[in-house]
């Protein structure tokens, strides 16, 4: 029988929250429903970000508050900066019932000056953050995601050291951190380059490849700036990663790989991921005919709100 490969589809966040435009709340809705019913593990719904910040997510309390009534038979995750994005997270949770979010995910990087840029902190000054963030998720028995951004290069710094990954790793395990998701951030990783840091990040977790829960404990995000990311996938599935992340088209295009002139390619697209994954042997539990679905219905609302200005 194939071995099973978890997917989470980060498209409603990560793929919308670099978007020119503001989809609706509905139609962010409609998608989360489209990406649960092809058989994905995951979708990552939103961003407890200041509005101030990421515009495009600043409906977070609202999209979840859409999808209560009838919560998708998926795992609903949120990205959640510092304790105070977590707690309106948490606040928003309970007055729903308490069972509507059932990931929280925090992300620090393996370069300091990523850090400070993207976040306005040190990478040892984001854990310290992320402590109540953490404590708050235990104590209301959520799952919980560790974000490394940056792990193959940096665009400030440029190439990074896989041992500073492994580190960095090693400081998010150490605070209690369930699932670990390396960042290929500007999408520079070869099947070459993304091995070392795989085992860096397999000796931080000692070989353990799933959590108490029975959970992949590591993650791969890649973005496919310059068309590598399938290779890389590939190389992963041998070293034993079970879990990874896409956005439904690809949608997404990190700001730092684009250009004036051209934006770069976004996250893998889950259409790719599942073929690659599936090609090689492995399981996923996807529709294709479903995802494809939720494709068109994705790239329909993103040339909407490109075309009316972003008006929601």
């Amino acid at each position: 029988m194939p071995e099973f490969v978890r997917l989470t589809d980060v498209a409603p966040r990560d793929g919308l929250q670099n978007e020119p435009g503001v989809i609706a709340t509905a139609d962010k809705a409609e998608l989360v429903r489209l990406l649960a019913a092809s058989g994905v593990d995951e979708v990552e719904v939103t961003s407890f970000v200041s509005p101030k910040w990421v515009p495009q997510l600043a409906d977070a309390e609202a999209l979840l508050e859409s999808l209560a009534a009838d919560k998708p038979a998926v795992c609903c995750s949120v990205l959640v900066p510092n304790e105070k994005g977590m707690f309106r997270a948490m606040d928003l949770d309970e007055r729903l019932g308490g069972s509507l979010i059932d990931k929280v995910a925090v992300f620090t990087a393996a370069s300091e000056t990523f850090s400070l840029k993207n976040t306005n902190a040190t990478v040892s000054e984001t854990i310290e953050r992320f402590r109540p963030v953490l404590d708050a998720a235990r104590d209301r028995d959520k799952r919980t995601r560790g974000y490394i951004s940056c792990v193959v290069r940096c665009p400030c710094e440029g190439e990074v050291d896989p041992q500073r990954v492994g580190e960095v790793c090693s400081m998010l395990l150490e605070i209690g951190v369930d699932e670990l998701d390396l960042g290929d951030t500007i999408g520079a990783g070869t099947p070459e380059t993304i091995t070392p840091v795989l085992l860096a990040a397999i000796e931080a977790l000692n070989g353990r490849s799933t959590n108490d829960r029975g959970d992949p404990t590591l993650t791969l995000h890649l973005h496919d700036t310059y068309g590598n990311a399938a290779a890389c996938v590939r190389e992963a599935l041998v070293l034993g990663v079970r879990s990874f992340d896409g956005a439904v088209s690809g949608l997404g295009g990190c700001p730092f790989a684009s250009t004036d002139d051209k934006r770069a390619p976004g996250n893998i697209s889950t259409e790719v991921l599942v073929r690659t994954i599936e090609e090689a042997g492995y399981e996923t539990g996807v529709n294709r005919a479903k995802l494809a679905h939720a494709g068109a219905f994705a790239e329909r609302i993103v040339a909407a709100a490109r075309m009316s200005g972003g008006a929601p």
